[in-house]
């Protein structure tokens, strides 16, 4: 069996160089094992597209251009202003552009047909995320019958939610081009369940089975994670501990908590800032013993809504530090730009408190690596957003769960976090690491390819 891994952006890694955590972790360990082929868009914009391709042990690198005309409505457009928007319920925020869509299925059209060519009989598929739901259909269109899987990374809302895209039914009929379906959890594998009832009139058993469009497929819950080891090396290492040493030295007495986001509306960096601006108003006995250090990366420089929240951001960030902070004691540090794994590694290793709170997340790697990378004899906390895909596992293991809409709900567990015993954080680290290490990177891949690699190919109900 092959491998051929699909994704909306491919990494290449290489022996010197830690990889990307995530998807990236995954994939390289999955190709390393079956070798084969990762497919996807170079990154680069040309208006005369071509194909790239490198070899690397028994994988090769395939990549393709987008035009701009592609790279505005395919990727800026109909992924990131419809798609990601209303499927993380942020409905004030889509644009329904019957442009956008009509480029976004051209560009999977073209993806489909550069890809086939290569493709052996015996290959499987596997295509990542929301920038490619229609991969199977096309590829099917071409004569495709290998098993193809799918899987969403971020949250599938629910069915009153994607009712409103114009072309949900030309989506739904996507999802059910493919053998198996994965989501991040149960709700979202649900949610899409109650999605084929309703509107497609679609048989759902109560395992994993789904017939709907006159095609038979198994949607699971499959949750992505962590390389639990890579993370704990990270945090450990040289670069690491560096990073750690001067971030002690500037906070001095202070007690760290760590945020590390991309700054994307979903992530409820505002809605945090002000969780720790109620903290300093309501427990003043912190003032001076705590300091925030949130790290947000740039994202989708050129979507506009994103310029907005940067500068709502930056605004809080500098009412924050302007009113609470001292000659010799900053309550915030807020940095706007990307960071080196190594240097976050070392960070969550420090920090008392891993505040996690995002208004809505397919599953939240950051949370895992917050807990990964902590001393297990002095750990800290992990804060954690209710509307995380994570939340259910690790509330139940040891993770203080909130609601990030209420501040002062959250500026509670902040403040309960601060203060814990470190009898009482060793207890809730232990449960968590252990429900990591369950579900982790290896977990995810292959209990997914298991399905795909044993489901049937179906041609009908």
């Amino acid at each position: 069996m092959r491998l051929v891994v699909v994704s909306n952006r491919v990494t290449q890694v290489s022996k010197t160089r830690p990889a990307a955590g995530g998807l990236a972790v995954g994939v390289h360990a999955a190709l390393a094992e079956h070798g084969g082929i990762w497919f996807g868009w170079s990154g680069d914009v040309a208006e005369e597209p071509k194909l790239k391709r490198h070899r690397q042990g028994d994988v090769t690198y395939v990549l393709t251009d987008l035009t701009s005309e592609e790279k505005a409505g395919f990727y800026s457009g109909f992924s990131n202003r419809t798609l990601w928007p209303l499927f993380h319920y942020r409905l004030d925020l889509a644009s329904f552009s019957h442009e956008w869509y009509q480029v976004y299925r051209r560009v999977n059209q073209r993806f489909a047909r550069e890809l086939a060519p290569q493709l052996q009989p015996d290959d499987i598929i596997w295509i990542q995320d929301y920038h490619l739901i229609p991969m199977a259909t096309e590829l099917r269109r071409l004569g495709v019958t290998n098993r193809i899987g799918f899987f969403l990374h971020i949250p599938y809302p629910a069915a009153q939610i994607m009712v409103v895209l114009p072309w949900h039914r030309q989506l739904a009929a996507d999802f059910c081009a493919y053998d198996v379906v994965g989501f991040q959890t149960p709700t979202d594998l649900q949610q899409f369940k109650d999605y084929v009832a309703r509107e497609l009139s679609g048989d759902v058993d109560a395992a994993t089975t789904i017939r709907a469009l006159g095609r038979r497929l198994q949607a699971i819950a499959c949750p992505i994670g962590i390389d639990v080891d890579e993370m704990q090396a990270l945090a450990a290492a040289v670069e690491a501990r560096s990073h750690v040493e001067r971030m002690r030295s500037a906070l001095r007495r202070s007690a760290l908590v760590v945020g590390v986001d991309r700054l994307d509306y979903s992530k409820g960096i505002p809605e945090r800032l002000r969780a720790f601006e109620t903290l300093l108003r309501d427990y003043p006995e912190h003032h001076g013993q705590v300091s925030f250090l949130q790290i947000s990366a740039p994202s989708r420089e050129e979507v506009p809504e994103y310029v907005l929240l940067r500068n709502e951001v930056e605004q809080l960030a500098g009412r924050i530090t302007g009113q609470y902070g001292e000659p010799d004691w900053l309550p915030l540090r807020y940095i706007n730009r990307t960071h080196p794994r190594r240097a976050l590694a070392g960070y969550f290793r420090y920090a008392r408190v891993g505040f996690v709170t995002p208004l809505r997340d397919g599953l939240n790697l950051v949370a895992q690596e917050y807990v990964a990378a902590q001393i297990e004899d002095n750990p800290g906390v992990l804060v954690l957003s209710r509307f995380a895909g994570a939340s259910a596992a690790l509330e139940a293991a040891g993770a203080l769960i909130v609601n990030p809409y209420d501040v002062h709900d959250t500026a509670g567990a902040l403040n309960r976090a601060l203060v814990m015993s470190a009898d009482e954080r060793r207890d809730r680290h232990r449960g968590v690491l252990a429900t990591i290490r369950h579900n982790d990177i290896t977990a995810w891949r292959k209990r997914f390819l298991s399905y795909l690699d044993s489901g049937p190919i179906d041609g009908g109900g």
